[in-house]
């Protein structure tokens, strides 16, 4: 396949339309993508209003278990300086880090320090 050809499957692929620049069969085009979702089709932008849907819940339920989590730092934070330990466990926080960079990668080590600092303040 040549690199013009590839070009146009690629694009076709990411723009939901056949090589020749149309939609395929079936689908309802509209005018040019919808600025709510950037769908050329009735039927994309339904499923990607249904995602974004998904994904809102999933980020109410992601803030929540920070917010829990906070909660729960906190409590181990105060029992710890009220027993004369130190308000931040360093060893723990490594562990945490470690955790997340092999679950999630590199990101997941960039995460983890945002979660840490929204628990336990800067330090």
């Amino acid at each position: 396949m040549s690199s013009s050809n590839r070009a146009t499957a690629v694009s076709a692929t990411v723009t939901g339309t056949t090589a020749a620049g149309h939609a395929p069969a079936g689908a309802t085009t509209v005018a040019g993508p919808r600025p709510e979702t950037g769908a050329r089709t009735d039927e994309a932008a339904a499923l990607i209003g249904d995602a974004r849907r998904r994904i809102d819940d999933l980020d109410g339920r992601i803030i929540g278990l920070v917010q829990e989590r906070m909660a729960v730092s906190a409590v181990i934070q105060k029992e710890r300086i009220a027993s004369g330990g130190r308000r931040v466990n360093l060893s723990r926080e490594m562990e945490v880090l470690e955790h997340f960079r092999e679950q999630l990668g590199r990101p997941g080590t960039a995460l983890a320090m945002t979660l840490l600092e929204l628990c336990r303040g800067r330090i």
